[in-house]
C-alpha cells in the first residue's frame, strides 16, 4: 500500500470485478466484508477473471443447509441454479427428478440475516408464490461458498434484467439485483375491525410489500400491505386514534391506504421513530409504472 499507494492498488486488484458482483459497505455483515478482501487479495479474482467461474458460468449446483418450513430443523438440501432456464430450485433428496420448489430469477431475492437465523453465513432467499412472498433461509459452513452463491444469484439477475431492458445502463440494473430490508422488527397490529386485540408480530418492509409474520423465521407471512405514494392516497401519521380500544404499547403509528387504516404500535419511541422515517421514504418516493399492477393485484386480494 506504501508503495503503490490506495488508488492504484484499487485499479490493480479491482480492475475486473464484474458488474453484478457485490460490494460491500460498512453496514453490511463480517461475511461480505472479509470474503470481499479475501477475494480481492488473497484469491485475487479480480486481477484474474477465470477464477470468477464459481458465480459467472451461469450454472451452478451444490447443497446447502436449509431450515425446515415446520419443524424448523436445518437439513442438508441439493439447490440448482440456470440462468437458461431463470431459476434456482432446490431437491428434498438427492435422487429426486423434480424439485421441490422453483424459483423464478425475475422474482428472486437474496440478502444475509445472520442475527436473525442464528448463523453468520445465514442467507434469507425470498421469490412470490402466487403472488405472495415465500421465504426460505439457508447457509453454507464455508463462507466464501456462502457468498459465490449470494453473487451467482445476482449474476442471473442481471443476465434476466439485460434482456428485460436491453436498453438500460449497469448502473441502471446494478441497484435492481438484490435488496436489504428497509426496515425489520415487532410492532403490535390490530385487524380490519379495530375492534380485535392487538397482537405482536414481526414486521418486514420489503421496498413497498409491507409484511406481517407471527414468527422472524416463517416461511410464509401472516399478511402484506401495499404502500403506494402520497399522490395515490397513501399517508403516514403519528399515533393511534382516539377511538382506539384495546391494551398496546404505547407508540402508535396510522398507516392510511385508499381502502382503510392499519393502526401499529411501537414499545419505544425511538422504534416508532424508525419505523415512520421508512414508512415515510416509501410514501415520498413516485410510483413507478410497473408498481400500479403490483397495487391493483393487492386491491383484488380475497
Amino acid at each position: 500500500m506504501a508503495s503503490h499507494g490506495n488508488d492504484v492498488a484499487r485499479d490493480t486488484y479491482e480492475s475486473k470485478v464484474p458488474p453484478f458482483y457485490y460490494r460491500p459497505t460498512f453496514s453490511d455483515c463480517q461475511l461480505l466484508r472479509e470474503q470481499w478482501i479475501r477475494a480481492k487479495y488473497e484469491r485475487q479474482e479480480f486481477t484474474h477473471p477465470d477464477k470468477q467461474e464459481p458465480y459467472s458460468a451461469g450454472y451452478r449446483e451444490g447443497f446447502l443447509w436449509k431450515r425446515g418450513r415446520d419443524n424448523g430443523q436445518f437439513l442438508s438440501r441439493k439447490f440448482v441454479l440456470t440462468e437458461r432456464e431463470g431459476s434456482l430450485k432446490y431437491f428434498n433428496r438427492n435422487d429426486a427428478k423434480e424439485p421441490k420448489a422453483v424459483m423464478k430469477i425475475e422474482h428472486l431475492n437474496a440478502t444475509f440475516q445472520p442475527a436473525k437465523i442464528g448463523h453468520p453465513h445465514g442467507l434469507q432467499v425470498t421469490y412470490l408464490k402466487d403472488n405472495s412472498t415465500r421465504n426460505i433461509f439457508v447457509y453454507h459452513e464455508d463462507g466464501k461458498e456462502i457468498v459465490d452463491w449470494f453473487n451467482a444469484l445476482r449474476a442471473a439477475r442481471f443476465h434476466y434484467l439485460q434482456v428485460a431492458f436491453p436498453g438500460a445502463s449497469d448502473a441502471d440494473l446494478v441497484p435492481k439485483l438484490s435488496r436489504n430490508y428497509l426496515k425489520e422488527g415487532y410492532m403490535e397490529k390490530t385487524g380490519p375491525k379495530q375492534t380485535e386485540g392487538f397482537r405482536k408480530r414481526w414486521f418486514t418492509m420489503d421496498d413497498r410489500r409491507l409484511m406481517y409474520f407471527k414468527d422472524p423465521l416463517d416461511a410464509f407471512a401472516r399478511g402484506e400491505v401495499f404502500i403506494g405514494s402520497r399522490e395515490s392516497g397513501y399517508t403516514v401519521l403519528d399515533g393511534l386514534p382516539p377511538s382506539t380500544q384495546g391494551h398496546h404499547w404505547p407508540h402508535g403509528i396510522t398507516i392510511v391506504t385508499p381502502e382503510r387504516r392499519f393502526l401499529l404500535a411501537c414499545e419505544t419511541e425511538t422504534e416508532q421513530r424508525a419505523w415512520v422515517e421508512a414508512f415515510r421514504k416509501v410514501v415520498d418516493r413516485p410510483m413507478l409504472p410497473q408498481e400500479y399492477a403490483v397495487e391493483a393485484h393487492f386491491k383484488h386480494k380475497p
